[in-house]
């Protein structure tokens, strides 16, 4: 697809269209069931690439459904302090979505529990977003797999973006975000529904697994051979489909995780080498942080292997940083050093 042509000076925004939640953690070893304190974060996957894009100097805008309360506040607050364009968040009656993080702590995992149910988002239309408006000389529309997972509704609100996009002629990122338990609260059939929304998407983040989950099909090859094989069934697949990026992990210990990322075209694809990430600080977000930096580097007409490293590079850092969302600088991601650096004096 042609990207947009748009007379206004310099970079045009991305559209970040999702659900906004607050994060409520205990301390690292203590469960849920004992806290007596919680530490709140801002969450929300699309909101998180909202986030770092605006650090680094991209603009973004978040189009979301908040209630009208302190709670509200304070998410939409983080998203102003980055930068993010907030005048297209509906705000009116309902609830902010939770859900609860437990830390990894030495051997034990982490673990979410949603209380996320009718949510002011969750409760929307289509018909309750100016998506002509928001989508006015944007160069990007950025949606993901957790919106249809919440439910009918949900799945309209998908549509009703995608359709609002392609009236526009703005392309499309459509991150699988694939949730098991979310998808598995109610009668629904992701395979049939997420290849209908990911036919229409032009920037794919998603790795073999789910391009597997979409097609029915069950992938030979060994790593980046079966990466290959699984690109090239998705771009026969989904004509419109022009890039898709995903990240391999390889898990130590839950606080040693090592990464990989690829950027595959219809042409060519690039694979970085592992980084080995240790101590992780929190892991929650490294996937969004990841989508920012490809999207980035799109937006600027990179390649793919600027695509894929500077994913990567977004990604390790996300995994240094406490919360849901990267907010860095063009110095901070240039600078970056994965395999570790000293101090900056």
């Amino acid at each position: 697809m042609a990207r947009a042509v748009s007379t206004e000076p310099g970079p045009r925004p991305v559209v970040c269209f999702g659900e906004m939640l607050l994060r409520l953690s205990p301390r690292p070893g203590t469960p849920l069931a004992s806290a007596n304190y919680l530490e709140v974060a801002v969450g929300g996957a699309e909101a998180n690439v909202a986030v770092a894009l605006a650090s680094l100097d991209w603009p973004a805008r978040m189009v979301t459904a908040l209630p009208d309360n302190p709670l509200a506040r304070r998410a939409i607050g983080q998203l102003r302090f980055a930068g993010v364009d907030c005048k297209f968040i509906e705000q009116g009656e309902g609830r902010i979505g939770l859900y609860f993080f437990e830390p990894p702590s030495g051997p034990i995992g982490g673990r979410v529990t949603y209380d996320r149910a009718g949510s002011s988002f969750a409760e929307s239309s289509p018909e309750s977003f100016d998506f002509k408006a928001a989508l006015k000389g944007a160069s990007l529309l950025h949606l993901s797999g957790i919106t249809p997972a919440l439910g009918h509704a949900g799945v309209e609100l998908a549509r009703g973006a995608i359709a609002a996009a392609n009236n526009a002629e703005v392309p499309i990122c459509f991150d699988g975000n694939y949730r098991a338990n979310l998808w598995d609260a109610w009668d629904s059939d992701p395979r049939a529904i997420l290849t209908e929304l990911v036919g229409e998407a032009h920037i794919l983040i998603g790795n073999h697994r789910d391009i597997s989950l979409l097609l029915g099909t069950t992938f030979s090859g060994d790593g980046p051979d079966r990466r290959r094989e699984a690109a090239e069934a998705a771009f026969g697949t989904f004509p419109k489909l022009e890039v898709i990026a995903s990240t391999a992990r390889h898990m130590e210990s839950a606080t040693a995780n090592r990464l990989a990322a690829r950027v595959d075209l219809r042409e060519s694809h690039w694979q970085t080498d592992e980084v080995r990430i240790a101590p992780i600080v929190d892991r929650i977000g490294t996937g969004d942080a990841f989508a920012a930096g490809v999207l980035l580097r799109w937006l600027e007409d990179a390649s793919a292997q600027d695509m894929a490293k500077t994913g990567l590079a977004l990604a390790a850092m996300k995994h240094g940083v406490p919360g849901d969302s990267i907010g860095v600088t063009r110095n901070d991601l240039e600078t970056f050093d994965p395999a570790g650096s000293d101090v900056s004096r």
